[in-house]
């Protein structure tokens, strides 16, 4: 069952529910999916096992993506490390329904996620890592306003070669000021 915590024009963020975890499994069990999730790549996940993992997320600020039209489920984001004392976090996304990929709902869905962030957990600073050949995942950064901070050289391996790892952050008035419409809800 989903329920709309935050609400955009194509989907809505809702508390990640654990009985989705056979849906999870199937799309991190798919290479074409993982490839741009670290250390999910090559593993091999049961039900059981995301069951876990589902239930430690939904703990915290980390949510299920859902169509707004049709109620499917087509991944998650959420926020990693919270620092309350410095305000930070590093967030992350993955979109796991294929049929959704490159249509601007991953984008939707990290500023629903990123004005909730700064709003209501009153975070200043988020980072997030990205891979080199994940070219959706950069253009869509960008266009929300993260900035490139630096890079972990040769700290990824896929296959036999060797890639950076790309470090980007955004400050809170940044995002505002890219995103000037939300500023104005």
């Amino acid at each position: 069952m989903y329920f709309k915590k935050m609400t955009g024009q194509k989907c809505y963020l809702s508390p990640i529910d654990e009985n989705d975890a056979e849906k999870y499994t199937e799309w991190l069990n798919d290479l074409e999916i993982t490839v741009n999730l670290g250390p999910l790549y090559g593993s091999i996940l049961n039900v059981d096992k995301e069951k876990d993992l589902l239930k430690e997320l939904s703990k915290n600020h980390n949510y299920s993506i859902i169509d707004l039209e049709t109620n499917e489920l087509i991944g998650n984001c959420g926020f990693l490390e919270i620092d309350n004392l410095n305000q930070t976090a590093e967030i992350g996304i993955f979109i796991g329904n294929k049929n959704f990929w490159n249509k601007g709902y991953g984008t939707e869905a990290l500023v629903l996620l990123m004005d909730y962030g700064f709003k209501a957990i009153n975070l200043h600073n988020i980072t997030l890592r990205v891979f080199p050949f994940n070219e959706r995942g950069m253009k869509c950064y960008e266009k929300i306003g993260f900035k490139l901070i630096g890079k972990r050289r040769e700290s990824l391996k896929r296959g036999n070669k060797v890639y950076d790892i790309i470090y980007m952050d955004i400050l809170n008035k940044e995002f505002y000021e890219k995103n000037i419409d939300i500023y104005q809800q």
